[in-house]
């Protein structure tokens, strides 16, 4: 508890100061800073989950998933066999030894695997029949219930769900299912199209269409409302992530992948679990793909991107740009300790100070 303690207390000191920082001062200094560390590949890695500390995950291209269990200072590939062809877009990890990952592609290309042993077995658990379907998202309510997100079949999103931590997965009835938008489909940018808190509350994150939208269930998926959100919507643009703190307060972040460093309509903020959303005072100067909430500081988020990283330290109505590298998510664990993840196999550890 007294290191707990004294990890948030640098947090709080630390992204003060980096928020107070000058405007104009060079991205990269002021208090945070991203440390990248030697994951030994160059695929492009949107999967990541922070356990802690000392344990983290990250998933991508070519088949990639990688552990940790010291902080970054060395990875194993531990990813399924023969999936050398298969684009693991996200992934939720429990602890050290129990990981669900989630390939992301039309038809068959969409599988979810889980292992219990660290990655030295895989069972695949499910394996997408249908052509018309593209899975893009997984998220868990614990260890036991989650979801994974998927693009509209016959003009309804489609979604899985899980009550036995994965093992197993069905397709829920989409007759509860608000009709889809033309042209509307989720981005499998991050893995943070879907989000969760609480024991039944998950949110779905859109784009494609003439309005990006949130669509919200309160009973784990059974049934959704959707809600327009101020956010530019194209081809190429919307919402990326969302993210939850509580079933009321939440964030909505994305832009356009096409132009990642315009900041325009690229953010939005809820207080009513999504029914309704509105921008704040500023926003990330650019394109950002994945947010997160600090698990301590429950003002405190983080922003991630191609063209930089940014924090708010009062529930993201104001931001600050920390960092010009590219990442694509942004995950943090249990014990406050923030990793980032993206192209080039890069896997970096916020430092404080």
């Amino acid at each position: 508890m007294r290191r707990a303690l004294s990890v948030v207390l640098l947090v709080l000191a630390a992204v003060a100061s980096t928020v107070a920082t000058a405007p104009g001062a060079a991205a990269g200094t002021g208090s945070l800073s991203w440390t990248l560390t030697p994951t030994g590949t160059d695929a492009q890695l949107r999967g990541l989950s922070a356990v802690s500390r000392r344990v983290a995950w990250a998933s991508g291209a070519r088949g990639t998933v990688l552990r940790t269990l010291d902080g970054g200072r060395t990875w194993r590939q531990v990813g399924p066999p023969d999936t050398a062809d298969l684009d693991f877009r996200d992934i939720e990890a429990f602890d050290a030894r129990t990981a669900v990952a989630l390939s992301i592609g039309p038809g068959a290309a969409s599988r979810i695997y889980r292992t219990t042993d660290g990655g030295a077995t895989w069972t695949e658990t499910f394996r997408n029949p249908e052509e018309a379907a593209f899975y893009n998202c997984v998220a868990f309510f614990d260890h036991r219930n989650g979801l994974v997100a998927g693009d509209p079949v016959d003009g309804r999103f489609r979604v899985l769900s899980t009550s036995d931590g994965g093992r197993s997965w069905r397709v829920l009835p989409d007759d509860g299912m608000p009709a889809a938008l033309p042209g509307e489909y989720g981005f499998s940018a991050s893995g943070q199209c879907v989000a969760v808190a609480g024991r039944r509350h998950a949110w779905i994150a859109t784009g494609g269409a003439d309005t990006a939208r949130v669509l919200h269930s309160a009973d784990r998926g059974r049934t959704w409302t959707a809600a327009d959100t101020p956010l530019a919507s194209s081809e190429s643009a919307g919402v990326f992530a969302v993210a939850f703190r509580t079933p009321a307060q939440g964030i909505a972040i994305g832009g356009d992948y096409l132009n990642p460093t315009s900041g325009e309509d690229n953010l939005a903020l809820s207080r009513d679990g999504g029914r309704t959303w509105r921008e704040p005072a500023n926003s990330p100067a650019g394109y950002r793909s994945a947010v997160t909430y600090h698990p301590f500081l429950h003002s405190t988020l983080l922003a991630v991107g191609p063209s930089g990283s940014d924090v708010s330290v009062d529930g993201g109505r104001h931001w600050r740009q920390f960092d010009d590298g590219t990442f694509d998510n942004v995950d943090c664990g249990w014990d406050g300790a923030c990793w980032a993840s993206g192209a080039r196999g890069r896997v970096a550890v916020l430092r404080f100070g």
